[in-house]
């Protein structure tokens, strides 16, 4: 070994740096805030559109109801059920699809009024194709939830002939 390296290569018996070695900006004080912000930023999450088509248009489907004759109307009384199986999306889908995903899926479906707006639309085809005949007016209840890995939207629907 030479000289040279024997002089930087600290020995057992050389001493811990002390908190005078430390940098400056660690001995400092906080500095205190003397000015506020005007503007407050905040990151919003939303479903991707280009998202929302996929899992909309990837869902399964089933409906069931019956056309009649209810307090002297002619009425449709039904409901149609979404299933959105996110591991089914896996291989298109850069998030996860797992329960969490779930979760976060549904939420945003349930606050997003552009899906609200997309469930009444196909909840009114829905009740159309399976009364036979295209309804005068449609109202609906509906119920957003997730378990496991998939979201189910349940739709309630009422639709008015006469």
């Amino acid at each position: 070994m030479t000289e040279s390296h024997r002089s930087q290569t600290p020995g057992p018996d050389a001493a811990a740096p002390d908190a005078t070695d430390a940098p400056v900006a660690a001995r400092r004080p906080m500095a205190r805030a003397t000015r506020i912000a005007l503007f407050e930023r905040e990151v919003r999450e939303r479903l991707s559109r280009a998202a929302l088509e996929l899992v909309l248009g990837r869902a399964e489907v089933i409906s069931e109801g019956q056309r009649g004759v209810r307090n002297g109307r002619d009425a449709y009384f039904g409901s149609t059920m979404l299933t959105i199986d996110l591991p089914s999306l896996d291989l298109l889908l850069r998030d996860a699809c797992d329960a969490g995903t779930a979760r976060r899926l549904a939420e945003l479906l349930e606050s997003d009024v552009e899906v609200g707006e997309r469930i009444e639309a196909l909840a009114q085809f829905e009740a159309a194709r399976v009364a036979g005949a295209e309804p005068k007016s449609v109202s609906t209840h509906v119920t957003i939830r997730s378990q496991a890995a998939k979201v189910f939207i349940d739709i309630d629907v009422e639709a008015v002939f006469s």
